[in-house]
């Protein structure tokens, strides 16, 4: 019995402890609430730092999901992701591939035709196919480079031109980028649909890869309409990354759909990411079909091709259009139609 009221009397010993202790304590963060008030008026911080440790839902006016959320820690989370390993190895990424890009053209320059051109010319693209392209092209130029200053902008320009230019700057690409957006998707969804049976890939396209590296030092490799490059591309970077990229940025781009928190800071992890991959892979399309190979972009512009720089990039392509299997745009016409004509 003497033990037992010894041991009754350490436990209640140590409760009275443990309850003064807290009370000390609770004592010392009220003090430290009050001393912070007069310092710092207005700071709500220790409030706030309590609900984010309350695992439950609080008390809203407006009810819908997650509104009783007050504080979600995920969203540290996201912005950690956000400014730390997205921001860092995606700008590095960009970077490189300019790097790259430019390193290409200085050391070997524009891919150019060994023969002098005929002045007969084949239709390359359609006016239908042009289009297409071109305000796919342009739309997504306008969503990479707004996209790049909404996630780069307070690291890169805000040091540079200030607060009051870059408030102006970010919000004008915020806006341009959720109005361009859909003018994006439905060319993109239109783009695919129109090229997507001439980027199939061909046997012919293995041997095009195997000797890829040549092709920067304008050497001849045989191709369909589109080479093995332009095919991957369209499968990678128009395909799968842009369709992604349209995914992410519809959730993004609509909320009103009563996506939660969560929900919302996936897909902009994901729209980032493939944005930043898509970018990267965009610049080398660019270089390509602009300064990197004589006559890539008046093709696309006026939608014909001299008969020498068919035969030397897309050699298969041309042998089809001159035996007639193949009308010059890629669609099959009646035995014996003119298929070139000569340049006025």
């Amino acid at each position: 019995m003497p033990r037992l009221s010894h041991i009754a009397g350490w436990l209640l010993a140590s409760l009275l402890l443990a309850i003064a202790g807290g009370v000390q304590a609770q004592s010392a963060v009220q003090q430290q609430q009050q001393q912070q008030g007069i310092d710092q008026p207005g700071n709500n911080a220790p409030v706030w730092r309590e609900v984010r440790k309350e695992a439950q839902e609080h008390y809203t006016t407006v009810k819908g999901r997650e509104t009783g959320v007050l504080v979600q820690s995920a969203g540290e989370t996201w912005r950690q992701i956000r400014n730390g390993p997205v921001t860092f190895y995606g700008g590095w990424l960009v970077v490189l591939a300019v790097l790259v890009i430019a390193a290409i053209y200085f050391a070997m320059g524009p891919v150019k035709l060994h023969d002098k051109p005929t002045g007969r010319i084949i239709e390359r693209f359609t006016l239908a196919e042009r289009w297409a392209h071109w305000v796919m092209g342009i739309s997504f130029v306008v969503l990479g480079i707004t996209g790049l200053i909404i996630l780069f902008g307070k690291f890169v320009l805000l040091p540079v031109i200030g607060y009051t230019l870059f408030s102006w700057l970010t919000a004008l690409s915020k806006n341009l980028h959720n109005f361009v957006a859909p003018l994006f998707a439905v060319s993109l969804l239109i783009f695919i649909l129109m090229y997507a049976k001439d980027n199939l890939m061909k046997s012919y396209d293995f041997s095009w890869f195997a000797k890829a590296p040549g092709f920067f030092a304008s050497k001849h490799i045989p191709s369909g309409r589109f080479n093995g490059g332009e095919k991957v591309w369209f499968w990678g970077g128009v395909v799968v990354l842009s369709l992604a990229l349209v995914g992410s940025g519809a959730v993004l781009l609509f909320p009103n759909f009563d996506q939660v928190r969560s929900t919302m800071q996936q897909a902009s992890v994901i729209h980032m990411i493939t944005g930043l991959l898509v970018i990267a892979a965009a610049i080398g399309h660019i270089y390509m079909g602009t300064i990197g190979v004589d006559g890539a972009y008046q093709a696309m512009r006026d939608g014909v091709v001299d008969e020498t720089w068919a035969k030397e990039h897309h050699e298969y392509w041309y042998d089809e259009v001159k035996s007639g299997a193949k009308r010059a745009a890629g669609g099959a016409v009646p035995a014996g139609a003119p298929h070139m004509k000569e340049k006025q």
